[in-house]
């Protein structure tokens, strides 16, 4: 598990490319029967990636975490992004498909995952964050994420909105998680950009296709910077930043956030015209 520290508005306005690349983008993800952790000092967040093969993967605590077990003081939101998956939880099961997503609470002592089809294997995109009540573990399917259409072609952002845990949907003690999926023709997320202070941002780009990108703007609206993303990579976003991106060609995102409240609709946004 790495761990990424916090950079401030000021230090972050002064860094390079590789800088910039180092302190927010995660490049790694996924690798067979491997777990890729990245514990950052937003929000005591822990983002990654977990891809059983031919093996089931266990999600064992980390000295890092000075804890028993991984969730013993933490709460885990998962969404897999390729092929169907099973994760086992104290003992109970759940089927995890493409843009399902399975919420474990804070006390759960044993969760490991595990592939349905070895040649097409699950890849389960992790965020944890510290909890200090207990809530259910519970499964949504993209179907019950409430979907909502949004966007238009003439902004080249048609795009559909999942919403998994948030206060209308999974409950948490602070996680909030869904996807975005853009509709072919549409580039653009977040647009108008926003920040919201009260909480961090994460977001993980996967079904961006071969030999494609998606340029990821992030920084204060006033001094903006961009790193060039590929598939199955994540940005680590600041409270202070804007978190937007433009793709050449269609794509899919999830968002995940934690911090000072759980509203969906906590954004301060920003005009595009006075993005510099």
């Amino acid at each position: 598990m790495q761990t990424r520290y916090e950079s401030s508005p000021k230090e972050t306005a002064g860094m390079n490319t590789a800088e910039l690349r180092n302190n927010f983008l995660v490049e790694t993800l996924f690798s067979a029967n491997a777990i890729h952790l990245v514990y950052s000092h937003y929000d005591r967040m822990i983002l990654g990636g977990i891809m059983p093969t031919n093996e089931t993967v266990t999600l064992n605590t980390y000295e890092e975490l000075k804890s028993e077990y991984f969730l013993e003081r933490r709460e885990i939101g998962i969404i897999n992004v390729a092929g169907d998956g099973k994760i086992n939880v104290d003992g109970e099961s759940f089927n995890v498909n493409k843009l399902d997503c399975l919420y474990i609470g804070k006390g759960t002592k044993e969760a490991s995952f595990e592939s349905i089809d070895a040649e097409n294997p699950a890849k389960f995109f992790v965020l944890s964050a510290p909890a200090h009540q207990t809530y259910p573990t519970k499964l949504m399917t993209k179907e019950n994420a409430s979907p909502a259409n949004m966007g238009a072609v003439e902004t080249a952002n048609q795009r559909t909105i999942y919403k998994y845990i948030h206060l209308d949907g999974i409950r948490s003690c602070q996680l909030v998680m869904g996807l975005t999926v853009l509709q072919n023709g549409s580039v653009w997320n977040t647009m108008p950009a926003h920040t919201h202070d009260r909480r961090m941002e994460v977001y993980c780009y996967f079904d961006v296709q071969e030999n494609q990108g998606v340029m990821h703007l992030m920084g204060q609206p006033q001094e903006t910077r961009h790193l060039w993303v590929s598939n199955h990579q994540a940005i680590i976003s600041p409270p202070w930043s804007v978190h937007a991106g433009c793709g050449t060609t269609n794509y899919s995102f999830i968002w995940g956030m934690a911090g000072e409240n759980q509203s969906f609709a906590d954004m301060d946004f920003v005009a595009i015209n006075h993005l510099k």
